[in-house]
């Protein structure tokens, strides 16, 4: 069974044009410099291998490209899910609005087992 080893969270946004999946890149962005996978290659395991989970909050969902999340991350076998959740933050001035995403990353990974003595 796989175990979550990391969880990283991360903001983003579109200042103007109310872009959920540039809101939504930026977040997943966010959260992945927020960490380092070294450990991966430190202990021999194949990042081919780790489960990646996204879930992206926004408050229209299905306007996030999921193909293009998903092209973003770098390692694993990624599924994303996009979640009501989010900001959108009108401009009184215009019809223009900011769009804020929030993303969670969580990576699992079959980790080996140490044999008890």
């Amino acid at each position: 069974m796989a175990k979550r080893i990391i969880l990283e969270m991360g903001s983003g946004n579109d200042l103007h044009g109310g872009d959920y999946t540039k809101a939504a890149l930026r977040a997943v962005q966010d959260a992945l410099h927020h960490s380092s996978l070294s450990f991966i290659r430190s202990f021999g395991l194949d990042s081919r291998r780790m489960q990646v989970e996204v879930t992206i909050g926004v408050q229209q969902p299905a306007k996030v490209d999921l193909a293009a999340v998903k092209a973003s991350l770098p390692h694993g076998e990624v599924t994303v899910n996009v979640v009501k959740g989010g900001l959108d933050v009108p401009d009184e001035t215009s019809s223009d609005v900011a769009v804020i995403a929030s993303a969670a990353v969580a990576v699992r990974l079959d980790l080996p087992q140490a044999n008890p003595r």
